[in-house]
């Protein structure tokens, strides 16, 4: 939002409209004047602090309040309506809110007379136009006009307290209509969804150039995916089950794989040394090929063809890169170490600290002769 203080974020916004046909009145249909400010950051007041986190609700919320008749407090009437309807739309607000205009009448005697739910004429007529609004637990929000030089904490007292008894029973009478919000938003509303990952894997989300996530929102049909600096992802669609998906894709491709974990995923690649197996989510591991099975293999094509559907473990996790098992999860021929290999095994494919890089005779062998 761009103002004269300079530029600034919100995720709530309440806009007052109060056009002249309301009064009975023709007129011109404009920018927002000071009243349409003044009571609308009122009405704002009393309900932006019903509304969730961001954690909770990844929305940004307009309310737009338009004022068809007016007689009374129209603002206090915002309060109640604003109230209403982001429950009815599914935001899980934290209480409902109901507001109520209070006004005086007083002579130069001292005698007084505090009114609730003043109208026209005794606005304009009364001494005082005290507005309070907020929930069953408090006020949030408090506006006061006088036109005599002060009031009493007496006076100030009583008003309260009568503005209290006031906003319970409207709040008793729209509870009766709708008293917390609903289960589910309303279908016109687009879904946002929101997970955490680690910052430091931001740039892997993304891909170069963006290949990542385009092809990501190609493929899903979103409309947008969203990265905070601190790793909060937003995924926006107008169709919950895309959401889902996209999140179901971003959480697969975040997920830290853990040593020991059993996966399943199917055979993309064959190697010399190994296959290349595809986890899901843009994830993919390796078994070496002396982790396919007990006992020596000749050919990775003798065990593996593409597409096989495989089963492994998670062997090891290193920089990004899996590490994973089928011979650890198959049951050792009975007598046989693990360990074990033919003879011929090293001889075929030497492996490192076969044969020792110091000129020292290994352990157990004898001097050189």
């Amino acid at each position: 939002m761009e103002t004269m203080e300079g530029i600034s974020k919100r995720r709530f916004m309440l806009h007052y409209n109060f056009p002249p046909y309301s009064v009975g009145e023709t007129g011109r249909l404009g920018g927002p004047g000071r009243r349409e400010v003044g009571h609308g950051a009122l009405a704002y007041k009393a309900i932006s602090p019903l509304i969730p986190s961001k954690e909770d609700f990844p929305y940004t919320i307009r309310v737009v309040s338009e004022i068809l008749s007016s007689n009374g407090s129209s603002s206090m009437a915002t309060v109640c309506a604003s109230s209403l309807a982001l429950m009815d739309a599914g935001v899980p607000i934290k209480k409902p809110a109901a507001g109520i205009a209070m006004g005086l009448m007083s002579d130069e005697d001292g005698k007084y007379k505090v009114l609730t739910d003043i109208q026209g004429p005794e606005d304009h007529y009364g001494d005082m136009d005290f507005k309070a609004a907020g929930t069953r637990e408090g006020v949030n929000a408090i506006q006061m006009d006088v036109k005599v030089h002060g009031v009493s904490l007496e006076i100030l007292r009583e008003t309260l307290e009568h503005a209290k008894k006031a906003r319970i029973h409207i709040l008793d009478f729209t509870d009766k209509v709708l008293s917390e919000p609903r289960g589910e938003l309303s279908r016109l509303a687009p879904r946002v969804l929101m997970t955490q990952i680690d910052p430091a894997r931001i740039g892997e989300l993304v891909g170069p150039g963006g290949k990542m996530i385009n092809g990501m929102i190609a493929r899903t049909g979103v409309t947008s995916i969203d990265i905070e600096q601190d790793g909060r992802v937003f995924v926006s669609s107008m169709q919950p089950e895309a959401a889902e998906k996209a999140m179901a894709e971003i959480k697969s491709m975040m997920r830290e794989f853990e040593i020991g974990e059993i996966v399943e995923g199917d055979v993309i690649k064959l190697l010399d040394f190994g296959a290349i197996v595809d986890l899901g989510g843009g994830r993919d591991g390796m078994i070496h090929v002396s982790e396919l099975k007990n006992g020596f293999v000749e050919n990775v094509t003798d065990i593996l063809k593409l597409g096989d559907h495989v089963k492994t473990k998670v062997i090891k996790v290193e920089n990004g890169k899996i590490g994973l098992s089928i011979k650890q999860l198959e049951s050792l021929p009975e007598g046989q170490p693990r360990e074990d290999r033919p003879p011929h095994f090293r001889e075929r494919r030497p492996g490192f600290g076969d044969r020792p890089s110091s000129g020292r005779r290994p352990f157990g062998r004898g001097p050189r002769r």
